[in-house]
């Protein structure tokens, strides 16, 4: 297969010869033409047969090559067939859907970077075949317990199930010490209940159980512009507080080798504290919890060079980033993602737990804010985005970044047009 560049502009050469044809149709032979005269391909090439299969029939490998595009293109909502009508395909007027669901066999780059790729595709698509070791696994995990119960909510059981199946496929590229970060939220509770629901212990278990990764910590995300909730149980029916955190799981495959160093996340001193320390540290002597703990003179009296952060993070949910990607999404008309976390929160991660040039992965990347930060950091990175659209707003972010491509089939979809 020819480089990933090459199959870009490819992609290209294709969407444009249907966009440019009278009601944006062509059969396969005028395609042909088209691309041949534009020099995207080699005319003499789609003449060429050699023997195909057992039976050594004669094909043009070409021409096949170039059908292999075309149901590229179909999967990805960009084409369909005209009906009746063999060997002619069109743009697809089913292109316009706003998210542009990933089907299971789904597998395109969207863009990408020197250091990164996003790829549209579930990642039970992607992953089982990738092999290239892992460092860091950062992700926000899908909440489908929120579903109302007309669309299918799943038991606790089965979103437990979801996610070591996805996760399972990364966990055996995980280097030693390795870390697996996932938000994994916390506002869920039992039907018709204000207890909550107890798949974050479930899902802990299951994954050390499963798939042998060790929990390091459970470090919660305090938000406090969250809006009030649980909004039945908090708001109206008063029996519970109003939540303001979410809960990440901070996992390994193998603590005794894990990698992360907090002196890569250490935060500035407060004025108090390097006073302190420049003055010499402390000047008495003090007893505190029947001896546990004891102060002597000259205590923090050495300047270090920054305090080591607390298993707490306390974020708002306002980013510039997601600004800027809600202004790039509306001005294409594509929907808005509706659940955004700064992408400060992966970049903490990022730098705790990895190194420059290490690769970093997201298997529900949403708007790609592990990948943005993990560009910033230097770091490699693959995600995988099953909604189309969030792909395609999100790449907007990436456009200064060196070597960046966008898959010129994006700019074809309807509602996605500049």
């Amino acid at each position: 297969m020819e480089s990933s560049t090459t199959q870009l502009d490819l992609f290209g050469h294709i969407t444009a010869a249907y966009a440019d044809a009278p009601n944006g149709a062509l059969d396969n032979q005028r395609l042909y033409e088209v691309l041949a005269d534009s020099g995207a391909i080699d005319a003499a090439a789609l003449e060429r047969r050699v023997p195909v299969g057992a039976s050594g029939a004669m094909h043009s490998t070409e021409k096949r090559r170039l059908r292999w595009y075309q149901q590229t293109l179909r999967r990805a909502g960009v084409l369909e067939r005209v009906e009746g009508e063999r060997g002619v395909w069109k743009l697809a007027d089913a292109a316009s859907k706003d998210l542009c669901k990933a089907q299971a066999t789904t597998k395109l780059v969207a863009f990408s970077t020197d250091l990164g790729v996003a790829i549209w595709s579930k990642a039970e698509s992607t992953f089982p075949s990738f092999d290239e070791p892992i460092a860091l696994v950062v992700t926000s995990t899908p909440y489908p317990l929120r579903r109302p119960r007309a669309y299918g909510n799943p038991t606790e059981a089965d979103y437990v199930d979801f996610i070591c199946h996805a996760v399972e496929p990364i966990a055996k590229n995980l280097i030693p010490g390795a870390s697996v970060i996932l938000n994994i939220g916390l506002d869920i509770f039992e039907e018709k209940s204000p207890a909550r629901s107890l798949y974050p212990e479930r899902l802990t278990l299951a994954l050390r159980d499963r798939l042998g990764l060790s929990l390091m910590d459970r470090i919660p995300w305090v938000n406090y512009s969250k809006p009030p909730g649980p909004t039945y149980w908090a708001c109206v029916k008063r029996v519970q507080l109003s939540a303001a955190y979410e809960q990440v799981l901070w996992l390994t495959n193998d603590p005794l080798k894990v990698r992360s160093d907090n002196r890569r996340v250490l935060e500035p001193h407060t004025d108090r504290h390097m006073e302190l320390m420049q003055s010499g540290g402390a000047n008495r002597t003090a007893i505190y919890g029947d001896g546990a703990y004891r102060l002597r003179p000259s205590s923090f009296g050495k300047v270090t060079s920054g305090k080591i952060p607390r298993n707490v993070i306390e974020r708002g949910h306002a980013c510039s980033d997601t600004r800027a990607y809600r202004q790039h999404a509306k001005a294409l008309g594509l929907p808005i993602h509706g659940a955004m976390q700064p992408t400060d929160i992966a970049d903490f991660f990022i730098r705790l737990c990895t190194e420059p040039g290490e690769l970093v992965v997201d298997l529900f990347a949403g708007t790609v804010k592990t990948g943005l930060a993990a560009e910033r950091l230097g770091r490699r990175w693959l995600v995988t985005e099953m909604m189309l659209s969030y792909l395609r707003g999100a790449a907007e972010m990436f456009r200064g970044a060196p070597g960046f491509n966008l898959n010129p089939a994006l700019e074809c979809v309807s509602g996605m047009r500049g």
